[in-house]
């Protein structure tokens, strides 16, 4: 009976450790913006030309600033401007340092135009 739970707690730590290093060697998914700076920057660009994919233009450039709360590990920014057409547009763009994911909102009347989509714009065809 012990050598029974010996060899299974053995395979257990085995797959552990096949599973940290597979994650460690191989998962090479990295954040597109390492920093809070250059997500506030590329947000503007990248939230304008998503609207436009779809059928909403801005009256003239997004304002973006970070988010109360923001971290080095935690990425936070928000933009807001106005579609030509009048309506408010509201852009939420997040990142986490942690799960390498990024994430972002865009409501044009607030409505959901993308929600929680893992990319914007040119990011996301650069992907394709």
């Amino acid at each position: 009976m012990k050598v029974l739970i010996g060899a299974v707690a053995a395979a257990i730590v085995v797959a552990v450790g096949v599973t940290v290093g597979y994650f460690v060697l191989f998962d090479d998914e990295e954040l597109r913006y390492k920093t809070q700076r250059a997500l506030r920057n590329a947000m503007p660009a990248l939230a304008a030309a998503e609207l436009k994919a779809r059928g909403h233009s801005l009256s003239g450039e997004l304002d973006c600033r970070d988010l109360q709360g923001w971290t080095k590990r935690k990425l936070r920014v928000r933009c807001a401007g106005t579609t030509s057409t009048g309506k408010p547009v509201e852009v939420i763009g997040a990142a986490e340092d942690a799960t390498r994911r990024e994430f972002f909102t865009v409501l044009v009347d607030g409505r959901p135009v993308v929600q929680n989509v893992p990319c914007l714009g040119a990011d996301c065809r650069a992907d394709d």
